[in-house]
């Protein structure tokens, strides 16, 4: 390795450093200029080798959108699961690289991401995705010093802002309107019935409740294993079962005699199509929640059925995933405690669950306060 000294016509001073890649042997090149002594240079210089003597080769022209993609590639999906790898990709996709764009990774400052937080809790995101997010890009950061590719992690020491003021987006339908919505579900297909019917009586992710196959179901214990989730995006059939969301999301569930017996109605109506449509039947999916001849139902369908059905019974519009927030709303009327809704929901702790289901829980109790008050007040006159 050596080094260099020039000075230039407007009296400024720079240094250059050759030495060779220990990687593919050939000579390389990092010089700068600009400054107004020798001493100066040869202090940022000597500063300079000193990285290179330790590894630390930093290429200014690393696009933060290309190291992500390959952090995200070749070091987290060889050894993370798929739904974790989905999480991280969405963080960068949807959230990251938009609002970075092109910028080289060196040139990523604290006060810049800082801005970058900021910007997500200004479109309102809850405090929670915002440290996903965070996570993602943190993460990506501790494996670039690593790599030698940054000195330091931009990430380190930035405030996670509070986001601002959420208004109430938990969205449910009310009890009293949901024999409304499953007369109409029934009316407008029985296999839509069916999978909304689950949906409510279980609490399950919509993705949970199509990847169910009948070894999953035992009608004599009147239980749910739920043990993984359907990949709606799937290319092929070996990749449409992933693991569930989170590990606390496997679980086995108990379900009411009713709901038995409609999945003990259901797997006749399947064995019915299996005889009708022999080897036009997918068999070997064993799917439980299903179209007619054993296909996984498409997300697309789920969604315009949801919307339809609730457009013919004059309800509001909701998400499917509302149907999954209305169960909990059933139980917490019912008398459950929010511990056991969160090990029902399969929610990763406590906190999780209080932070969701706490107004609705308040508002019931408010009103069991009242009712009892009107009850004693016909009592004691």
């Amino acid at each position: 390795m050596g080094i260099s000294y020039r000075k230039h016509t407007d009296g400024k001073w720079e240094y250059r450093i050759t030495f060779q890649d220990p990687i593919t042997k050939k000579q390389k090149e990092r010089s700068k200029r600009g400054f107004k002594t020798k001493s100066d240079a040869r202090h940022s210089a000597q500063a300079h080798e000193k990285k290179l003597l330790s590894g630390l080769e930093v290429d200014k022209k690393t696009l933060l959108k290309e190291y992500l993609y390959e952090w995200l590639n070749e070091y987290k999906k060889p050894n993370i699961r798929k739904n974790t790898f989905l999480i991280h990709e969405r963080s960068i996709d949807k959230h990251i690289l938009p609002y970075f764009k092109n910028i080289n990774l060196i040139e990523i400052k604290p006060i810049m991401y800082q801005k970058f937080l900021k910007s997500l809790a200004q479109q309102d995101y809850s405090r929670r995705t915002i440290e996903i997010i965070h996570g993602t890009f943190f993460s990506a950061m501790e494996k670039a010093i690593t790599l030698k590719k940054l000195e330091f992690n931009p990430a380190i020491g930035v405030t996670i802002p509070k986001p601002l003021k959420r208004k109430n987006k938990l969205e449910y339908m009310e009890s009293s309107d949901i024999p409304l919505f499953l007369n109409e579900a029934y009316s407008y297909g029985y296999i839509y019935w069916i999978f909304f019917k689950v949906l409510l009586e279980t609490g399950m992710r919509k993705g949970e409740a199509a990847a169910l196959t009948w070894d999953d179901i035992d009608l004599e214990e009147g239980t749910i294993s739920i043990t993984k989730t359907l990949d709606f995006q799937a290319k092929n059939n070996e990749e449409l079962f992933g693991d569930t969301k989170t590990y606390h999301s496997f679980r086995t569930i108990s379900i009411r005699k009713g709901l038995v017996k409609d999945l003990t109605f259901h797997s006749e109506y399947q064995n019915q199509n299996k005889l009708i449509l022999k080897d036009n039947y997918i068999h070997e999916l064993d799917l439980v929640l299903c179209r007619n001849n054993g296909n996984f139902m498409p997300k697309s369908s789920l969604f315009n059925a949801m919307e339809r059905i609730l457009k013919r019974a004059a309800l509001n519009q909701i998400p499917i995933h509302a149907l999954r927030d209305s169960h909990a709303v059933l139980l917490l009327e019912s008398g459950a405690s929010i511990e056991y809704i969160q090990k029902r929901l399969g929610h990763k702790n406590y906190q999780v669950t209080v932070d969701l289901y706490s107004h609705i829980s308040k508002k019931i109790e408010k009103d069991t306060l009242e009712k009892y008050e009107n009850h004693m007040g016909d009592v004691l006159g």
